[in-house]
């Protein structure tokens, strides 16, 4: 009889060694990532490490979704690579702290919903730029400084690197067709050390990068002035790390929903995210999301509740506190090799396939996004960008929708049937629909297959019927929404209600968001 156990607050039966050989096998493919993903920013390789461990212990205990994995993930770090390279680690702390109190109120507030307003296009440029970042950064691991000068490897040194780095990637891409039974990306840096020590090859380690020795998380308050001005360098960094950073959350929690066929709960992952990269910010942590590779590698060892990711976090901790001299011998080479494969699965692939069938507005947001990313490195301006192009032109594509049907009928009366939103965007086009000199005296402006979207289009109703009015001519307007009938000025000498027929456009909200 397997062991069980209710844990926590979910009712699913958990079986202790199915979560806690999953939760080892997280943790020895999350190590490598988080110190590539630290030495890929210019952090010290510990902050990844206490990242992941922090990340993932508090989101597993307080998260929304069993089976997730949250650590230190490349999509949150390259987004304060640039405030690491323009004001330092204090204030990429600083940073992390206040993503994760953003992050709080979207949970506490229940605005995670809100995070399906990033069009497609623009997350498939993010991650392309993304994944383009993390492979061009590995070049950084081919250079080397002396007496202050870099320059790159050549001669033997280069050949090694070179070698053992084709030889982690070919482990990664062959070994997964023989078994899954162990993580490729695990086995690959195992047979990699091995080689090296057993060989006494000369090659660079992770050791020459920084010491990843240490104690628990240290409490750290950051060193940055409180000021507006300070502020102002930080917040558009905190605030895309926290969109970024609850995209990936959510996007992994829909996809575990799917697996498992349960639902998981989006704000409470929210909170639990914040939570985390607040405490990131206060004890060393460089912050981190969800991630998905490390999950679905969790979920494939057949974990479906929380155990496995605490374990995966304590399992980091213990490495931290005494196993910090086997993981300083671990090659680079074999880390470089690790985050080409990530780079490689980061980038949508499938973008290049549909490219011909997606519209050519669509198309260009993607590739913009994507060379703003990889030119700028700055993932804020590329997101912001990507969502006000894609809004524009949704905003123009609906402004010409707009249409009217126009007939008289038996009585003389002008019918205009209007089709289309009736917004900002389309307020000028409805304009030139209406002929008010020629138009018999009564006039009927149906809004049935319509809808007034907003004030500009409450304006130009308001406008039409002075226009009308002036003319001496009789205007009727049927089919608004009672919102539209109280925000017109002369509701009621114009409207014609019908209790029945008049449509009513409540709010949808979310609920279960």
């Amino acid at each position: 009889m397997k062991p069980y156990l209710r844990l926590f607050d979910f009712s699913q039966k958990v079986d202790y060694k199915v979560e806690i050989l999953a939760g080892l096998t997280v943790a020895m493919t999350m190590i490598p990532e988080s110190l590539s993903f630290a030495i890929l920013a210019g952090f010290p390789p510990l902050v990844g490490l206490y990242a992941a461990f922090i990340m993932g212990l508090v989101t597993a205990v307080l998260g929304g979704r069993p089976g997730m994995i949250s650590g230190g993930a490349g999509a949150t770090v390259v987004v304060l690579i640039a405030l690491m390279q323009s004001h330092g680690l204090e204030y990429v702390f600083a940073a992390v702290a206040l993503a994760g109190i953003i992050q709080i109120l979207v949970g506490i507030f229940k605005l995670g919903k809100f995070i399906r307003l990033v069009p497609q296009p623009v997350m498939y440029g993010f991650v392309n730029g993304l994944a383009v970042i993390i492979f061009m950064s590995q070049l950084e691991q081919f250079k080397v400084v002396t007496n202050g000068d870099v320059s790159w490897l050549s001669g033997s040194p280069l050949y090694i690197m070179l070698g053992l780095v084709l030889l982690t990637v070919a482990i990664i891409v062959l070994l997964p067709r023989v078994t899954k039974a162990v993580p490729p990306s695990l086995v690959a840096i195992i047979v990699v050390f091995a080689i090296v020590l057993g060989f006494g090859i000369e090659t660079k380690t992770v050791q020459d990068i920084a010491s990843v020795s240490g104690g628990l998380p240290p409490f750290h308050i950051p060193q940055v002035p409180l000021n507006l001005e300070m502020l102002q360098i930080i917040f558009p960094y905190a605030l895309i790390m926290a969109g970024v950073g609850l995209t990936e959350s959510l996007l992994t929690l829909n996809l575990v929903d799917e697996i498992t066929a349960t639902r998981g709960q989006g704000n409470r992952e929210c909170v639990a995210q914040g939570s985390a990269n607040l405490l990131n910010g206060f004890f060393f942590g460089m912050g981190g999301c969800s991630m998905i590779a490390q999950t679905l590698v969790n979920l494939s060892a057949g974990a479906r509740a929380r155990l496995a990711g605490i374990v995966a976090a304590l399992t980091i901790l213990v490495i931290i506190l005494i196993g910090a001299p086997v993981i300083e011998m671990v090659p680079m080479a074999a880390l470089v090799g690790v985050m080409v494969m990530v780079a490689v699965g980061t980038f949508e692939w499938i973008s290049f396939r549909i490219i011909n069938k997606m519209p050519k507005q669509d198309v260009f947001v993607g590739i913009l996004v994507a060379v703003i990313t990889i030119w700028l490195h700055n993932l804020a301006l590329a997101v912001l960008i990507g969502v006000i192009i894609s809004a524009l032109v949704f905003a123009w594509e609906s402004a010409k929708r707009i249409r009217a049907r126009k007939h008289i009928d038996a009585n003389g009366v002008k019918h205009y049937e209007i089709y289309g939103p009736l917004f900002f965007g389309s307020v000028t086009a409805f304009n030139e629909k209406f002929d008010v000199l020629n138009d018999p005296n009564e006039v009927i402006v149906d809004f049935k297959e319509s809808r007034v979207a907003d004030m500009s289009g409450i304006e130009a109703l308001n406008k039409l019927t002075e226009r009308y009015h002036q003319a001496g001519k009789k205007l009727h307007l049927r089919h608004l929404s009672e919102d539209c009938r109280i925000l017109l000025k002369n509701a009621e000498q114009v409207i014609d209600v019908n209790i029945i027929e008049d449509p009513s456009y409540p709010v949808m909200t979310d609920k279960l968001a």
